[in-house]
């Protein structure tokens, strides 16, 4: 062969083998494993695990790679998340989604208030009687009363008319203690409940209580009837009840006593000031703990007190007292009797021997 011609054969035979040579390193690299590149950089350590996406390789085992990684990882994401939608799952389970509701017009529109002032008035009034129901009967200068009592008035000042309404229902149905006898410093306090009470206040009570015997050896100064105390206002009170503790009389505080009849003669003067003060109350209620007698000194002077005023007297639960209970005590008034009580404005439903 000329030389010519055996160059061009063996240049065709390199050619080939070179062509053969490359398609086989190329088919090799497609199915070896990925070769990290040395940096001199400092790898992470999450870099030195393998890869949790799956490889050009691993994706195309037939060698026929259908729009590469970044297709099927695409696919596949979007195949998850429609599955996450209600629209997704409505096509798996093949039931059609149904399109969302609008909101009515009542839940769009903002609720109206409940118009409690349309109610009639009886309605009205009973719900300030639920709404009171958990206060005590009787109220006293307490250091409680901020939490029980304070926070419910402010209920009192929604509107006039409920202010009104309210108002005059809780100060009417209570009764409140004209003198403190919480232990403390409320009471030797010289404002008791009373004079820290409106005017409009004190003009809606109906029954007032006073206590007798706490600090039977020397009582408060505060326990005085003046202007400040504004039972003069209280001109609804028809009910005034007396509560005797103890009687100092009695043989048991002997030695203990500050003097013979101080505390009966005190408790004699704080009761006639304070139905002078009141010439509107109608009838006078007494009540006492079991260890009280009611023919004792103590309550010889009160209910004389308050038959001298003119005033009816009648008696509590507590001590159960009645009328007939000691017939020793009573006697049956003559027409004398009757007579000069009358003339004098005293009452003869109990009269006391002296």
């Amino acid at each position: 062969m000329p030389r010519k011609a055996t160059q061009q054969l063996v240049g065709r035979r390199i050619t080939t083998r070179t062509s053969r040579t490359v398609a086989t390193v190329v088919d090799n690299s497609l199915h070896a494993p990925p070769t990290p590149i040395p940096s001199n950089l400092n790898t992470p350590l999450s870099s030195a695990y393998p890869s949790t996406y799956a490889s050009e390789a691993e994706g195309d085992v037939d060698g026929e790679v259908e729009g590469g990684i970044e297709g099927q990882v695409g696919e596949d994401v979007t195949k998850a998340m429609g599955a996450l939608t209600l629209a997704g799952s409505a096509e798996a389970t093949g039931e059609a989604s149904a399109p969302p509701k609008p909101l009515s017009r009542l839940a769009r529109r903002k609720q109206k208030p409940f118009p409690f002032l349309e109610l009639p008035a009886e309605l009205r009034v009973k719900i300030y009687e639920y709404f009171f129901d958990d206060t005590h009967y009787v109220l006293d200068l307490d250091p409680d009363n901020y939490r029980r009592i304070h926070k419910k008035l402010g209920f009192l000042r929604t509107c006039r008319t409920i202010s009104l309404e309210a108002g005059y229902l809780f100060y009417s149905t209570h009764t409140f203690r004209i003198f403190p006898t919480h232990p403390g410093k409320h009471f030797k306090t010289k404002k008791p409940l009373l004079a820290r009470m409106s005017a409009r206040q004190r003009s809606w009570i109906t029954s007032l209580e006073m206590r007798l015997g706490p600090g039977w050896n020397k009582p408060p100064r505060g326990w005085v009837v003046n202007p400040a105390l504004g039972l003069h206002e209280c001109t609804s009170v028809r009910k005034l009840t007396v509560f005797v503790e103890c009687d100092p009389s009695d043989g048991i505080f002997n030695g203990f006593r500050r003097a013979d009849d101080f505390y009966e003669g005190f408790s004699r003067g704080l009761l006639t000031d304070v139905l002078t003060e009141m010439p509107f109350v109608e009838h006078v209620t007494f009540d006492a703990w079991s260890s009280v007698r009611k023919k004792g000194a103590m309550m010889r002077g009160l209910i004389n007190t308050a038959l001298s005023h003119g005033k009816r007297i009648l008696w509590g639960p507590e001590r159960g007292w009645s009328d007939l209970d000691n017939e020793e005590d009573i006697v049956v008034p003559t027409n004398d009797m009757v007579a000069t009580a009358l003339l004098n404005g005293v009452g003869m439903d109990v009269v006391i021997v002296a």
